[in-house]
């Protein structure tokens, strides 16, 4: 019996960002998050999480470039507080991927963690944030660094349906992975990682090899339509209308316009708008 009702479950704001990069031919990093946890437990996920507090644009608009919150905000269809859930994606790319999208405040220039001593500086950072004993507002302010949320393309939009125990409002994001840094997974939540081509992902999901939630699946097959990082981020900076996302009742798969069974498919069991597509 459950100990919730899934009819009262909180939804929550969220932002989940695809790291993508030619390597040589399209890939995106994807982890695999312990069996354990409450939410998506044993699924391969991109990083992503809950907005919270501290992404609030009063306090994060000061910290970002690139992009305002009055721009982000009419990229998803909000009043205010878009550029909450590109801060919130940056955050958890860097909680659980240790990828940090930021700049040098002074000089506007990427991140460099090549060097030994900048990696290990910067894993500390990101423990202590994980570990809640400072906040991501205290690295980039101490490391005199600047959010780059334009380099941060939003693409869709998923809301998880009712059953589980937790609940989603997530505004997913791709970004074209930085040089000089290297992917790690958390080794907490998440117990593997790796970078897969789209097409491989695909086939494994078929297989039963790795199990993704529907909406990983369904952006994955969208990521599938490209060859190459650079025709991924040209599309998503199009910023092309969004498409209602629908279920194939046949092959109870998520479909787009175009594809088989979309005039006839269901919007009641999955809730997403799709804008990354080639253009």
């Amino acid at each position: 019996m459950n100990e919730y009702d899934p009819e009262q479950v909180n939804i929550r704001p969220a932002a989940t960002v695809m790291l993508v990069d030619d390597r040589p031919d399209l890939q995106v990093f994807m982890m695999e998050r312990h069996v354990n946890t409450v939410f998506a437990g044993g699924m391969w996920v991109f990083p992503g999480g809950a907005v919270d507090q501290d992404d609030d644009t009063r306090y994060m608009q000061a910290m970002s470039v690139h992009r305002s919150d009055r721009e982000a905000s009419a990229l998803m269809g909000l009043d205010s507080g878009g550029l909450a859930f590109y801060i919130a994606a940056v955050r958890e790319a860097f909680e659980e991927a240790g990828i940090l999208l930021a700049l040098n405040r002074d000089k506007l220039t990427r991140l460099d963690l090549s060097d030994t001593g900048s990696a290990l500086r910067f894993r500390k950072h990101r423990d202590d944030v994980n570990d809640r004993k400072r906040n991501f507002l205290d690295i980039l302010q101490q490391e005199n660094l600047i959010v780059d949320a334009g380099a941060m393309h939003y693409v869709a939009r998923w809301i998880t349906p009712v059953g589980p125990p937790k609940r989603f409002d997530a505004r997913f994001f791709v970004v074209r992975m930085p040089v000089n840094q290297i992917p790690v997974h958390d080794d907490r939540e998440l117990v593997h990682s790796c970078w897969m081509p789209p097409g491989e992902i695909l086939e494994k999901a078929e297989s039963k090899e790795m199990v993704l939630m529907t909406p990983t699946l369904r952006m994955v097959k969208n990521l599938a339509m490209f060859d190459s990082a650079e025709k991924v981020i040209s599309a998503a900076a199009a910023n092309l209308p969004e498409q209602r996302a629908r279920v194939n009742t046949d092959t109870n798969t998520i479909v787009l316009p175009g594809e088989p069974g979309y005039d006839t498919g269901t919007v009641l069991q999955e809730n997403g708008w799709v804008r990354l597509r080639p253009h």
